[in-house]
């Protein structure tokens, strides 16, 4: 067994921590990189292998990056708010900030026995009142700005949960945080403003070094669509209604137009004898999640309202029908029904005996969803495609009835939380003077801790008398405390900023601090958080961006995500299925280090994998074979009287392993590629076991390539590379050094290796000097007695020399 156990892990962190190995150095900026691992939430349980899977291989990245000369700026902290901490206390009777602040005790000394190189000294916890003062503040600038603002409309709800849910929020369905069922909800919220920066935050995201399918997800998150806007007249009535459409050029085909059952004018025009049809349906509608509604193989439904419009380019009367499939909250809330081309429109039709007229030809069937000749379209006729549209819209601007438009998918984001453990939204409500912003120093609204946690739909914070009656600070007079909280995603949607400067008392951050320290140049998390925390962080930089407190775009240069560790069955890993893996377990057992690089060596990064025992053991088998190497290493140097100067093919061997390590490595970390580094490491290490046994060895290459292999393991193993650095007889630190570069002469073999094939299939593999010429290669090939064997009695064709790499004989 290998001398490395925990207590070298302890051995070196209190070395680091005492000499400030990893601090960074805040005058040297010229070489700074900013890494950051997405801030875990400290829930009733410890670190597991995920957040491992997280940050360590990304330390390993930070220290590759630190030998090679980077000043690097790791922060950790805690995203401290949230549900689990209040259903924590609800279950329990232990309060949010109690559970809290014990479990972030806890994973701070789990995360520090990981050994990586966190910045402690620029922690944060978003549950602290220094903290969530600045997320405050945040919201009041936002509020200045008329980026944040009130209404009532209809939410998410979860009725688990007794909260509201943003839209990203909503999984199938259901809550991403309990599963349970979301219902719709009539409340008066805040919001903020997102949709002011959709077009920025679609086309920079062409800027940035992020994976294509979380781009892809936030475009299609954004949903930029081009098309227009038209105007429908209601038969009997001088009240008019707007529909989006990105197929105007099918307007004629118009057979009924459908409104969303919350649209407030779906109660107005809906005619007496069709009320009670009407109100049972939107009692139904509400209990449906949007996802639902919007299922393509979801079966249509609605009902008719009585009242009629006027297609305004040929004058028709159309029915006016309310169907859940329309979504108040997108485009205008209500759409103009074409059957004979758009699938649902004519699975809606055909269910209720509606007209269905072809516009457009195209298609044996209907619906016929592509483009071609308009047709049943009066002066339209014969156009198609963008020439229809143009005309179409021509003659409805002219009449004030159409125009062009740019439509989003993108919501507002909700940010109101029926919730106790949240920051406080600082707001006060007066009968005399309104919706007034706490001044600014007045900040932190502070959350009391005294608070009955018992969910029965409303906020925690209502029921307390002490928080909720204050004073209005224009008028002096009788005020109420909003009662709601921020969503937690406020507080991660600007943290990286604080990190820069986490100690600042009077200010969120220092504008010429943070221009000098940021964007991030690495962020790595998961990609769970495309539609959320990483679209709200970008939104929250621009608009600080445009508010004057920094000058840069976006906050995460580049972007990596890391996958999901599985039990060692293959599924997720929870409590209930006894299937969860534990850092602390692994690492009492084999040392931090052989966790590490067992997730380094066993999962791809981008995709994780199953846990296995024996890969684990494995790597620990490894890190015993290394420790035996270095001791042989040891024994040969202070030992060793013979040896010799000059580089024979046992030399060139072990010099060419250490070069290709070397080029390979540098190439791999950037791709956050651990896995085959790590092969590569043992490729090294059997390279040198192997020139250990040799006699008469170069012991000046020999001393090279160990302080080489030692450097290279450095990143993926720190504690155990140091104590081998030491035992060497080198001076502290390893990670002081240079990362080594490989010499591209020593990659140029003397001699190589080609496959031989005969008519395709490989028959034998030579060794030959790497200089010959295809007449030699050819003459090489067809002398060796395997070949000569399976080309016997058959006539050769054709030979192929596909140099340095194979010969192809054909034979017939």
């Amino acid at each position: 067994m290998s001398n490395y156990s925990t207590k070298i892990d302890e051995k070196w962190q209190k070395k680091w921590e005492e000499t400030k190995l990893y601090k960074f150095d805040e005058k040297s900026l010229a070489k700074k990189l900013y890494v950051l691992e997405m801030f875990s939430y400290p829930s009733g349980a410890k670190l597991h292998a995920g957040h491992w899977f997280n940050y360590g291989p990304v330390d390993s990245w930070a220290r590759f990056k630190k030998m090679q000369g980077y000043n690097i700026f790791q922060p950790m902290g805690f995203d401290a708010f949230g549900l689990p901490a209040e259903n924590y206390a609800i279950k329990t009777g232990i309060h949010p900030k109690d559970s809290t602040l014990k479990n972030i005790d806890t994973m701070e000394k789990q995360l520090k026995a990981m050994g990586a190189m966190f910045d402690w000294d620029h922690e944060v916890i978003t549950c602290m009142p220094d903290y969530y003062k600045w997320t405050q503040w945040l919201f009041l600038k936002l509020y200045e700005k008329g980026l944040a603002y009130r209404k009532k409309a209809p939410v998410n709800w979860c009725p688990s949960c007794n909260t509201v849910l943003a839209n990203e929020q909503v999984v199938d369905g259901c809550c991403e945080r309990c599963g349970t069922e979301v219902t719709k909800k009539d409340l008066t919220q805040w919001f903020f403003k997102i949709t002011d920066y959709a077009d920025e935050l679609l086309e920079k995201l062409d800027t940035l070094d992020w994976p294509e399918k979380t781009k892809a997800m936030q475009r299609h998150w954004i949903g930029k669509s081009k098309g227009a806007e038209v105007t429908f007249k209601i038969c009997d009535s001088d009240k008019t209604f707007d529909v989006f459409t990105t197929r105007v050029d099918t307007l004629c085909g118009v057979t009924y137009v459908v409104f969303a059952p919350e649209s407030p004018l779906a109660n107005e025009l809906t005619k007496p004898e069709f009320k009670k049809a009407v109100e049972e349906y939107k009692n139904q509608s509400q209990k449906q999640s949007e996802i639902e509604r919007q299922s393509l193989t979801r079966e249509k439904t609605g009902v008719f309202t009585g009242s009629y419009a006027i297609n305004p380019i040929n004058g028709k009367k159309v029915p006016i029908w309310i169907a859940d499939y329309v979504i108040y909250s997108y485009g205008t809330g209500a759409v103009m029904a074409v059957p004979s081309h758009d699938e649902r429109d004519f699975a809606f039709a055909t269910k209720y005996d509606l007209p269905i007229i072809r516009v457009v030809e195209g298609g044996e069937e209907l619906p016929y969803t592509g483009y071609g000749k308009l047709v049943n379209s009066g002066e339209f006729n014969g156009l198609k495609g963008n020439e229809a549209k143009e005309a179409i819209v021509a003659k409805l601007s002219k009449e004030n009835l159409g125009r062009w438009k740019v439509n989003y998918r993108l919501r507002d984001w909700l940010v109101s939380r029926q919730r106790y453990w949240g920051a406080p939204i600082p707001v006060v409500y007066c009968d005399k003077c309104g919706i007034v912003p706490v001044p600014e120093e007045q900040l932190p609204v502070e959350l009391p801790y005294n608070v009955e946690f018992a969910p029965d739909g409303k906020s925690p914070l209502s029921k307390s008398e002490e928080f909720t009656n204050t004073t209005c600070p224009k008028c002096g007079g009788h005020a109420k405390r909003e009662v709601d909280t921020l969503d937690t995603f406020v507080c991660s949607s600007w943290y990286y900023l604080r990190y820069a400067d986490n100690k600042n008392s009077d200010k969120a951050f220092d504008k010429e601090i943070i221009n000098k320290m940021l964007p991030v140049d690495k962020y790595v998390g998961g990609p769970e958080h495309a539609c959320m925390h990483l679209l709200y962080a970008r939104f929250m930089t621009k608009a600080l961006r445009d508010m004057g407190y920094l000058n840069f775009d976006e906050p995460f240069l580049s972007l990596r995500h890391q996958g999901l560790i599985l039990g060692p069955d293959g599924q997720k890993m929870s409590k209930s299925k006894g299937n969860t893996i534990s850092p602390d377990d692994c690492i009492k057992e084999f040392g931090s280090d052989v966790f590490r690089m067992y997730l380094m060596f066993g999962f791809d990064y981008a995709e994780g994998g199953a846990w296995s025992d024996d890969g684990i053991k494995s790597i620990a088998k490894f890190v015993d074979r290394i420790d035996r190497i270095v001791s042989s290493y040891k024994e040969e140097i202070n030992n060793s009287s013979n040896s010799r100067s000059d580089f024979g093919s046992d030399e060139k061997e072990l010099n060419y392993t250490r070069n290709h390590s070397i080029k390979s490595i540098t190439n791999d970390m950037d791709k956050f590629q651990f896995n085959t580094c790590i092969a590569r490491m043992m490729e090294f290490s059997n390279a040198l076991s192997k020139y250990l046994n040799t006699k008469n060895k170069n012991l000046s290459l020999l001393k090279d390539s160990m302080v080489d292999f030692i450097r290279l393991l450095a990143p993926f193993a720190p504690h155990f590379s140091e104590e081998l650095w030491s035992n060497i007889g080198m001076g502290y630190s390893v990670f002081n050094q240079k990362w080594p570069e490989f010499d591209e002469a020593a990659l140029v073999k003397d001699e190589v290796e080609i496959a031989i094939q005969v008519n395709g299939k490989i028959k034998a593999r030579i060794t030959i000097p790497s200089n010959l010429s295809d007449e030699e290669i050819k003459a090489a090939s067809l002398n060796n007695e395997t070949i000569k064997a399976a080309a016997e009695g058959k006539n050769i064709v054709k030979v192929i020399v596909i140099k340095g790499r194979l010969v192809n004989i054909v034979v017939k």
